[in-house]
């Protein structure tokens, strides 16, 4: 079996992480949270001291990290114990240029490299059920499928290295802002004074349905959960790099400006490391009235 290493063990690395051992694929992990490794090492992974520790245990490097900057140090690192046969696969949201600078820089060391971001929330991560859309060669494709297999349900094969991460941008478009887009229905039924119940029937039995009104709301701010299955804070960071990356394509986004700013007002209020439906409640704060919850 492939020796595997993962860098990154936060709300969604470290489920992720916990499948691939759960399979017994030798691992070495490496977080800057003690008590993240310790979980894994429960399972059998050995703790790693780093970076460059972690590649120097592995022929398949993961790296699933808060963003641009974390990745490009993190590979850095990794790069500095290249060999052939070696691959990396970052499975972090990054803006394009990190992940054609990674797989430049990887090609340069004569390392694989793949992008496979991940669709789906932590509790799907938990449950071994994330989506991936991964950016690989044909054979470096097949390589690391039976890793993400260990973590997930579905997997596309986006297109050759960084199409998965700008699939993964384009999809957070639509869910991030989705998200904002019911907050605000939300609020207006609110200040009506309508019924929750009978208001969500008629929403989810017409073309106004969608994923985050049908499956997430329901199961977060409406249920009073506002514990992170993706955070304000992640949300607002990738709005920033889809605004970036469609400038730089030069498509104007102006709806998702907009909506970026929403949740730059609900991470204003406190809410960042709330999930990202908490939007709801932070807008109606603002209108002064009940944020609306299930029963």
């Amino acid at each position: 079996m492939e020796r595997v290493g993962f860098i990154g063990l936060g709300t969604m690395g470290g489920p992720m992480a916990a499948n691939i051992r759960r399979r017994q694929f030798p691992m070495a992990v490496h977080d800057v949270r003690a008590e993240a490794m310790a979980r894994l090492a429960e399972l059998g992974a050995e703790p790693a001291e780093g970076a460059a520790a972690v590649a120097r245990a592995a022929d398949v490097v993961i790296t699933m990290l808060p963003g641009p900057k974390e990745v490009s140090a993190t590979l850095a690192a990794i790069l500095t114990e290249a060999r052939p046969g070696m691959l990396v696969m970052d499975m972090s949201t990054v803006d394009p240029e990190t992940t054609d600078a990674a797989a430049a820089a990887c090609r340069t060391k004569g390392v694989a490299f793949v992008d496979a971001p991940v669709g789906r929330l932590s509790q799907h991560a938990e449950r071994g059920e994330s989506l991936f859309m991964v950016g690989a060669e044909a054979d470096d494709f097949a390589r690391v499928k039976p890793l993400l297999e260990a973590m997930g349900t579905t997997i596309h094969h986006c297109g050759l290295p960084g199409a998965g991460t700008r699939t993964k941008l384009v999809n957070n478009l639509m869910t991030v802002c989705l998200c904002a887009l019911n907050a605000e229905a939300l609020t207006l039924a609110s200040a009506f004074g309508l019924d929750l119940g009978k208001t969500l029937a008629v929403l989810n039995g017409t073309t106004a349905v969608n994923g985050q009104l049908s499956v997430n709301y329901p199961n977060k701010a409406l249920a009073g959960d506002l514990a992170p299955g993706f955070m304000i804070d992640l949300a607002h960071k990738d709005l920033s790099l889809i605004l970036a990356a469609g400038n730089a394509a030069k498509v104007p986004l102006a709806a998702t400006a907009a909506i970026r700013e929403l949740y730059s007002i609900a991470r204003g209020a406190g809410r960042g490391r709330q999930d990202m439906t908490a939007v709801l409640d932070t807008l109606c704060d603002l209108a002064g009235v009940q944020a609306p919850r299930n029963g």
